[in-house]
């Protein structure tokens, strides 16, 4: 006869009483009100908190529809870059070297077009590769040689820092085409070119996490990377791979924001570190319940600049925007990981009450 005690035990209820019933629209329900809950979009809250403020703080320069179009346009690469990281950090990968990446991206495609002569095509394709390549450098230090991710990247960025340096000669790189400045400046339906590019890329990568088995041994191997391996992902070349991405992703970022200011700068990409990180880690506690994910990272991007756009319209100092993303990264760390801690803790009780028999329980004999 079936086993009528296990059944009972996965429920939680004692023998002989009935099972309770969860109608349809009260499972719905309850589904909505986790989905709109504050833990799942806060940033959804936090934007409707900043609007409202500084709506009413600094209306008139606030609510012009120029302010919007600028913010937009000028977090677009931001955006980009910060895109790229989801792919090295959900693969377990934290790359520090993103903003010498940024600069290498900024500065090689200045250096191909002015100083070497090569044509557009060219110099971007040879720019997006050598960022792949960076991408790949990293993996196999992290891989291969053993280096913790943390200490490679960073290694790495020195390297790359020095590159740029010895490139540039420490001098900005002028005398870019209007052709590819074009690029970077060139509006269509409003925005801006690297606008569309962001969100192209964006829904790429986001397709490739959520929709394919790729992104499904990308997470495995970032959520633990030894049961991954013992499952048969071959973790060695999702790490390299991941990394590959993101440097080209991030190396195309530098190229579109040298297109948009005009010139190769080889100070230019440090500072993008920092926004990048924090909306990883901010975004991994939207939409997606502590998982890092494109949409919560592209939002959080944004969620942010408008703070900080606020800030600066009502008068305050210039230092903010470091401040405000310096303490936005601790609030987003601390909340990622409370988030784990907290699935972690529920998944454990549900296994506990599900393996623990009940009052009163009595061993299954067979008829």
């Amino acid at each position: 006869m079936p086993d009528q005690t296990a059944e009972r035990s996965l429920v939680g209820s004692a023998p002989g009483t009935p099972e309770p019933e969860t109608s349809a629209g009260e499972s719905k329900i309850a589904l909505v009100l986790e989905k709109l809950s504050f833990r799942n979009i806060s940033a959804l809250y936090i934007f409707a908190a900043i609007f409202i403020v500084f709506s009413i703080w600094v209306p008139e320069t606030f609510l012009a529809e120029s302010t919007w179009r600028s913010l937009i346009d000028s977090q677009a690469i931001t955006a980009l870059i910060a895109v790229g990281v989801v792919l090295a950090i959900s693969a377990g990968a934290f790359n520090l070297a993103v903003g010498s990446e940024v600069g290498v991206g900024a500065i090689l495609v200045a250096y191909f077009l002015s100083t070497a002569g090569f044509p557009i095509w060219l110099s971007i394709l040879l720019t997006v590769v050598a960022g792949g390549l960076i991408g790949v450098a990293s993996g196999l230090l992290i891989t291969v040689a053993r280096i913790d991710s943390f200490i490679a990247t960073l290694g790495v960025s020195s390297v790359l820092l020095a590159g740029i340096s010895w490139v540039s000669s420490d001098q900005q790189i002028l005398s870019l085409s209007s052709s590819f400045t074009a690029i970077g400046r060139t509006q269509f339906l409003g925005f801006t070119m690297p606008v569309w590019i962001m969100i192209a890329v964006a829904i790429a990568v986001w397709y490739l996490l959520e929709r394919t088995p790729a992104g499904r041994y990308i997470y495995a191997t970032g959520g633990n990377i030894d049961a991954a391996r013992l499952s048969g992902i071959r973790t060695k070349w999702v790490i390299i791979l991941s990394l590959a991405g993101c440097g080209m992703i991030v190396a195309l970022g530098g190229l579109l924001l040298t297109s948009t200011i005009g010139t190769g700068d080889p100070t230019i990409g440090p500072p993008y570190l920092l926004p990048a990180f924090t909306a990883v880690f901010l975004g991994s506690t939207q939409f997606r319940g502590g998982r890092i994910n494109v949409l919560g990272t592209v939002v959080v991007v944004y969620v942010l600049q408008a703070g900080v756009k606020g800030f600066q319209l009502a008068g305050a100092p210039t230092w903010i925007p470091e401040l405000f993303n310096g303490v936005a990264l601790l609030v987003a760390v601390g909340l990622a990981k409370y988030q784990r801690r907290t699935q972690e803790s529920h998944a454990l009780l549900r296994l506990l009450r599900i393996d623990r028999p009940k009052k009163g329980d009595q061993p299954a004999t067979d008829a």
